[in-house]
């Protein structure tokens, strides 16, 4: 059985519609950083999720070639993240989305050290005449944050993070967006597949004790 991580970690990847106080650790990730608006069709955006599951795929089917990676072990590619942010604003204003500044990113399995990410962008770059020199290997310590699933269109988060602010108010948190300390958001949805009102996100806001 292919190891999970949304199964394995529930408590990161299927939070309840409530919200929840939860610490993060230290995680690797492929990454790929950008900006501009996510639903331009031909964008930065969308030509980075291709980049990044080249490189995803690449590792996971990597049992299948010569090259064996020590400690590997059978996966499910993990869900696409995204850390977004725009200069001078606190949050995110869904009204200007030309403004985005991001970081697109997919976990990776703790057996992935650098090494074996700089050969699978080697190995992607070469089966694929493809240039992923955009990649990158991305190490991120979110720490204590606030998160809920939000469940409906990208557009109707405001009302999910408004609950989010309000609980974390309540426990005795103040947000701490900042530089590096990012709205996050997990993509438990295939857009493309799934319509607006049933997608199923997690979002995730840094906090601090006030």
């Amino acid at each position: 059985m292919a190891f999970d991580f949304k199964k394995e970690y529930k408590e990161f990847y299927m939070p309840k519609g409530t919200p929840s106080i939860v610490t993060v650790p230290k995680m690797n990730y492929i990454a790929v950083r950008g900006s501009g608006n996510p639903n331009d069709e031909d964008g930065e955006y969308k030509q980075s999720i291709g980049l990044l599951y080249g490189i995803a795929f690449t590792i996971k089917m990597s049992k299948k070639g010569d090259h064996q990676i020590d400690g590997y072990f059978d996966y499910v590619v993990p869900p696409l993240e995204g850390f977004w942010w725009q200069d001078g604003v606190v949050g995110i204003d869904y009204a200007h989305k030309d403004s985005f500044q991001w970081i697109s990113v997919i976990r990776l399995p703790d057996f992935v050290t650098k090494e074996v990410f700089d050969w699978a962008v080697r190995e992607a770059a070469a089966k694929k005449k493809q240039d992923f020199s955009k990649v990158e290997f991305f190490t991120y310590d979110e720490g204590l944050c606030v998160q809920c699933m939000h469940i409906g269109a990208y557009d109707d988060e405001p009302a999910t993070i408004e609950k989010m602010h309000r609980y974390m108010e309540e426990q005795g948190y103040v947000l701490d967006i900042k530089n590096e300390r990012y709205h996050h958001e997990i993509y438990l949805s295939d857009a493309r597949r799934v319509v607006p009102e049933k997608l199923k996100t997690v979002i995730r806001h840094p906090v601090r004790r006030a």
